[in-house]
């Protein structure tokens, strides 16, 4: 069971890969969606830090 606080972290690590791999080949898609990814995993990762329910649940699947 994961908590808000490791799916953010992931999910911004996720988003900077994407970032990355749309930055160096140029596809623009990759880059936007990689964009959006980093910045929900901060509010993700700082919701589950303060221990802030998300969706009405302390951990959201």
């Amino acid at each position: 069971m994961l908590s808000t606080y490791q799916i953010g972290l992931t999910m911004i690590v996720l988003g900077v890969i994407l970032l990355l791999i749309g930055y160096f080949t140029s596809i623009s898609i990759l880059y936007t969606l990689g964009g959006i990814l980093v910045v929900v995993g901060i509010i993700l990762w700082i919701l589950g830090a303060v221990g802030r329910p998300v969706g009405g649940r302390k951990v959201w699947f």
